[in-house]
């Protein structure tokens, strides 16, 4: 079921993010304010228009956090292997994990080291 899910979320948010997908809504949208003055502005109208993009919202939430998450998570695993086959220090694999004290606390390390090695380099 997860790879299904996957896979579902991987197709709804690239369709999503197409300029057709766009152009649809916006259709949907002014073909709701267009039948406004047929259905004598009713309450039933305006339940269609906001019940409609309630659910589509909702459901789109989850599925391009869906999306978010993995592409994050391989891009954390890439940088890790750029990390561990190259110069960089092994320290900071895996600080996606740390608290933001922790973090700050590496960033912090890398602002002195940055200028310290830019205070040398300009001494040359």
């Amino acid at each position: 079921m997860e790879k299904a899910f996957n896979r579902l979320a991987e197709i709804v948010a690239h369709a999503a993010g197409h300029a057709w997908a766009f152009a649809l809504c916006l259709i949907s949208v002014l073909l709701w304010a267009i039948a406004g003055p047929i259905f004598k502005y009713s309450q039933t109208w305006q339940l269609v228009i906001n019940t409609g993009t309630t659910i589509v919202t909702f459901l789109m939430v989850f599925l391009i956090q869906n999306t978010q998450n993995r592409d994050g998570a391989a891009i954390q695993a890439k940088l890790d292997e750029l990390i561990r086959s190259g110069r960089a220090k092994n320290a900071f694999i895996g600080i996606e994990h740390l608290t933001d004290g922790e973090v700050q606390e590496f960033r912090d390390k890398c602002a002195k080291a940055k200028a310290a090695s830019e205070g040398t380099t300009a001494r040359a």
